[in-house]
Parts: C-alpha cells; sequence; structure tokens
C-alpha cells in the first residue's frame, strides 16, 4: 500500500464545497487502488484573515513543503475587498506559490463532445479544441518591485514593475516544450514584443530555446492577437506558454471555450524529480463564487478533474488519474449536470454532492 499526503486547503466561498466533493472521489480511488491518502487541513484566503490576522501562514506553508501535494479550493469574497487592507486573501494563493517554488501553472482546455453546445461559441469553431495554456506563475507584475501607492500635488498614483529574468523565461519555456513532445508538437509562445521591452526578451529567449527541441515546431503571437484566435480558431492551438498577467486573463477566456469554468483544473509546478513528479498545488480555476456559496449549486468536477492533475503529476499514478477522468466523462455521458452546465432535453440538473456522489460511484480501475 502506497502512502501520500495531501494538504487540504479549502479557503472561502464554494471552496469547502468542492473540496469536500474530490475527497469523496479521493476515497473512492483508495479503495479502488488500495492507497493511503493522509489528509491534513488548513486554514486560508479570507478565512484565515478572519481568524489570525493573515491570510497564510508560516504553519500553512510548512505543511504544505511536507506534504506531497496540495488540493486547493479558493480564496475571495465581498467582504475581503478593501483595497487598502493590509492583508488580502489573494495572500495566500499568491504566497503560496511563491514559497513552494511553484512557477508553472498549467491550464487544460478540452470541449467535451457531449458538451460542446454548452459554449457561446458555434460548434464548428468548437470542434477539436484540446489545449494546454501553460502560464507563468512568479514573475511579472504581480510581483515586479516597486509595487506602490501614493499620492503628490498631482494626485493619487500608482506603480507595478513588470520584470523578468532570462532564467525565469528560459524555465517556463522549456516546460511547454516538453509538454508539446508529449501532445501535437507545436508551441505558442505569447508576449507582447512590439511593445515591452520584457516581450522582446521573451521571444529572443524563446527562439534560443527552441533550437533545443527542433522536432517542435514554435509560433510567436501577440497577446492581443491570441485573444482574438481564441474564439476564433481554438483548435488551432496545442501548447501555449506565456507570462503571468497575460496567462492569468487568456486562461479564463479560455475556460469559456469549454462552456464553464467550472469545468476547468489546473496545477501550479515547480522543479521536477527525475521520475516527473514533485509537489504540486492544484485548484480549479473558477475563484471563490461567493454569489453561490452555501446554495449547492458549485460545479465539482474542475475541483475532481484537478484532483486527476494531482495523481498523475505529483503522485505519479497515471491509472488513478484516468480512471477519475473517465468517471468524470461517464458521468457527463449518462446526462447528469450542475446548474452552471445546463440543462435540455434528456438532462438531469444536480447538486454539487450529487454530482460528486455520480462521479465517485462511476470510478472504476482499470475503466
Amino acid at each position: 500500500m502506497s502512502t501520500f499526503r495531501i494538504l487540504l486547503t479549502p479557503g472561502d466561498g464554494i471552496g469547502p464545497e468542492v473540496i469536500e466533493e474530490a475527497m469523496k472521489v479521493l476515497g473512492r480511488v483508495q479503495q479502488a487502488f488500495g492507497h493511503e491518502f493522509q489528509f491534513q487541513e488548513e486554514t486560508i484566503g479570507g478565512a484565515a484573515i478572519d481568524e489570525y490576522g493573515i491570510a497564510l501562514r508560516p504553519e500553512t506553508v510548512a505543511a504544505a513543503k511536507k506534504s506531497d501535494a496540495v488540493l486547493f479550493g479558493a480564496v475571495g469574497g465581498p467582504k475581503w475587498d478593501d483595497p487598502k487592507a493590509a492583508a488580502r486573501p489573494e495572500d495566500a494563493i499568491l504566497g503560496m506559490r511563491k514559497q513552494l517554488g511553484l512557477f508553472a501553472n498549467l491550464r487544460p482546455v478540452r470541449v467535451h463532445p457531449l458538451m460542446i453546445a454548452d459554449s457561446t461559441l458555434k460548434p464548428e469553431v468548437l470542434e477539436g479544441t484540446d489545449m494546454v495554456v501553460i502560464r507563468e506563475l512568479t514573475g511579472g507584475l504581480y510581483f515586479g518591485k516597486p509595487k506602490k501607492r501614493w499620492e503628490n500635488a498631482q494626485g493619487r498614483q500608482g506603480v507595478d514593475t513588470l520584470r523578468y529574468s532570462e532564467k525565469e523565461i528560459e524555465r517556463i519555456l522549456r516546460v511547454g516544450f516538453e509538454l508539446a513532445r508529449t501532445r501535437r508538437k507545436k508551441l505558442t509562445s505569447v508576449d507582447k514584443a512590439n511593445v515591452l521591452r520584457t516581450g522582446q526578451l521573451w521571444r529572443e529567449i524563446a527562439d534560443e530555446v527552441a533550437k533545443d527541441y527542433p522536432d517542435v515546431t514554435i509560433e510567436h503571437q501577440l497577446v492581443d492577437a491570441t485573444a482574438m484566435n481564441l474564439l476564433r480558431n481554438p483548435a488551432g492551438y496545442d501548447v501555449i506558454v506565456t507570462e503571468n498577467m497575460f496567462g492569468d486573463i487568456i486562461t479564463d477566456e479560455a475556460a469559456m471555450l469549454a462552456g464553464s469554468m467550472g469545468m476547468m483544473p489546473s496545477a501550479s509546478l515547480g522543479r521536477r524529480r527525475k521520475d516527473g513528479t514533485g509537489i504540486g498545488l492544484y485548484e480549479p480555476i473558477h475563484g471563490s463564487a461567493p454569489d453561490i456559496a452555501g446554495q449547492k449549486k458549485a460545479n465539482p468536477l474542475a475541483m475532481i478533474l484537478s484532483s486527476a492533475m494531482m495523481l498523475r503529476l505529483s503522485l505519479g499514478l497515471e491509472p488513478e488519474a484516468e480512471a477519475v477522468e473517465r468517471a468524470v466523462d461517464a458521468a457527463l455521458n449518462d446526462g447528469y449536470r450542475t446548474p452552471d452546465i445546463g440543462g435540455g432535453e434528456g438532462l438531469e440538473v444536480v447538486d454539487t454532492a450529487k454530482m460528486g456522489t455520480l462521479v465517485s460511484e462511476r470510478l472504476e480501475k482499470g475503466g
């Protein structure tokens, strides 16, 4: 029996609700495959601010470092929206990524054939969409210094610094090239090289790294062109690699290709071991959704699919990850939907807990 330590950080809003359903599915994985998952829970985000005065305690980071992986729910909500506050819920996710050295965020975007009509785009535009967006996580505007606000005779002022080093750019690009080698061997490097000095550096380094991967085709694209092409020809992308802020924006845009952010998992990774595993933080991209918190309307599938990514990328359990993904597909194939992905003829809308149960019941070893 293999034993793995998993840190649970449910957070705010619908975070605790979707984490509970992921644990339900992981419990079934333990039974079916003979593993032991040792769970530890820590309070983060707004809930931690209320209890401890800070969004991310050192004790939580220490617990994460002792774990094989972190399952992260969501943070934030109107209660903590004061921009002048000394502590903000988002400090938890930013701090966790930084202190664990998680520099690569992977967001797969796949349109389920049975849900192709749930997107606002025409089905013929979406057909064949299957990409992974890789976002650099620990550099750029979100972390650059100086970062401050002040007031002078000209009024209120603010500055954020966009900074990237050669090392930061090269390592995220290599993650993209390595992944592209396992897929359709096409990488799109997204920048703003026509305006930004960091974009020019990014493009220059991308061309240099590409020489080590002659089997992968590289294309450069300005971020505004990418924003347009994601809606015009999403099936034309395989692997997209971009910097922090651009990645934050286009991954939310790409999520809508699948009809709902409630379907989109993500993994934040750092340095890997020789076998490809290593600590990672796994979270749905939908955020805390405070407007539906506590109403049993949340879609747990993104969190469940994030746990499948955890099984694969941090624990090295490929058959188990595939079993979870098949179980999700089976629940959808059987006509079950949460409110965000709609109803319709022959479909049954179920609540958060029911969807988690349906997936868990369909999980079978070996498919």
